[in-house]
């Protein structure tokens, strides 16, 4: 079973029509009690969607929340209304002071979202190296090992993932994960990662028609297998060092060869 990252995020367009939604909203909360309150209490209602943006939706419709609820609380509640021009000293500063707030709680707000994102994608990966490791030590045939694997790597990058297999002379792929489409193309980076024992780059020379990138995994035999992610199709950017991890799904396939399961 293959194991997300984490939940799509929506597309650029959604989040930051959802920020303009939510200053929308604090707008109509700032008209319905706009008589009960004072005007440095009525510009913090305009902090709230900025908060909400910031912690659900990142940190460029946070902004974007900030300077709508700014230019909204100028525009429609400080003298003369339905202007930009703010006449009063006090006005002034209350506008001064929802920016300076807003902005502040955003980056907070921004900050602890992108921890959370981090901890949910170290815990997605370390169950997706959790199921490798448990079909490895339990001494499972190879088949099961190389569908461990590509699930795995599927669940490490969120992409497409395979593994190939050179088997006594017969080469092509043996697991795939993640809605892999194997080409000619592929096949033949995978075959020259595994001939030259260095790994390749998608969409690079001389294999510049692959969309994988492929590792080729050490043996006790000697290079038989190789190991590839699509990361055209990840869920997020290509990783700066996918290495890092793609080598630890390597380790325990050269622990599986190396137990000669069948």
């Amino acid at each position: 079973m293959s194991v997300s990252l984490s939940r799509p995020a929506p597309p650029p367009w959604v989040r930051y029509g959802l920020a303009v939604l939510f200053v929308a909203a604090a707008t109509v909360l700032a008209f319905v009690v706009d008589q009960l309150v004072a005007p440095p209490s009525l510009a913090l209602i305009f902090v709230l969607p900025v908060v909400v943006a910031a912690a659900r939706l990142g940190w460029g419709p946070a902004l974007v929340a900030v300077a709508g609820g700014a230019l909204a609380f100028d525009f429609l509640f400080t003298e003369p209304r339905f202007s930009f021009r703010i006449s009063s000293p006090a006005d002034v500063w209350d506008a001064a002071l929802l920016l300076v707030i807003a902005t502040i709680v955003s980056s907070i707000a921004a900050d602890a979202r992108r921890r959370a994102i981090e901890a949910e994608r170290a815990a997605g990966q370390a169950r997706a190296l959790q199921g490798l490791a448990h079909v490895v030590i339990e001494d499972r045939p190879m088949a099961e090992v190389f569908t461990a694997a590509a699930e795995a790597l599927h669940g490490l990058f969120g992409a497409p993932a395979a593994v190939f297999l050179d088997d006594k002379g017969a080469f092509g792929p043996v697991a795939t994960a993640g809605g892999a489409t194997i080409t000619r193309a592929d096949e033949d980076a995978a075959r020259g990662a595994l001939d030259t024992h260095v790994a390749t780059r998608s969409e690079a020379y001389p294999y510049d028609q692959t969309e994988f990138d492929f590792w080729p995994v050490a043996t006790p035999g000697g290079l038989r297998a190789v190991v590839g992610v699509d990361f055209t199709k990840a869920e997020e950017e290509r990783p700066a060092a996918p290495e890092r991890l793609v080598d630890i799904v390597r380790g325990y396939l050269t622990a599986a060869f190396a137990a000669g399961r069948g």
